[in-house]
């Protein structure tokens, strides 16, 4: 599995096969294993770990934002102001998938720089 896949599919950055998270994010939003139940990678290196998250998060949530706004304003000729206002409302409801997705990418890219063994 190349490391995209794996990030798409939420699997573990050192063996790409064992699961990240207990379950879908409906049945819990951030119920993650402590370990990979394959290769035994402990996710949460440290206190604090997912903090680097934050900034992984920033990234993915700003293009679509953006292009909410430009669509509302540009598109269908919204004021600014209220486009983007209205981008956050719409927004909104992919916020808990961001925050998963950027846990991933965070870990992954953790992996790659700094490989535990």
């Amino acid at each position: 599995m190349t490391p995209i896949q794996s990030i798409l599919r939420q699997r573990c950055p050192r063996c790409r096969e064992g699961a990240i998270y207990r379950g879908p994010m409906l049945r819990g939003l951030l119920a993650m294993y402590d370990r990979c139940p394959v290769c035994h990678l402990k996710y949460e290196r440290e206190q604090g770990y997912f903090i680097g998250a934050m900034y992984v998060s920033y990234m993915l949530a700003i293009p679509p934002y953006l292009l909410i706004v430009t669509g509302l304003w540009l598109g269908l000729g919204w004021q600014y102001t209220l486009a983007l206002l209205a981008a956050v409302i719409i927004y909104l409801p992919f916020v808990p998938i961001m925050m998963r997705m950027s846990r991933v990418v965070w870990m992954h890219i953790d992996q790659a720089f700094d490989p535990q063994k």
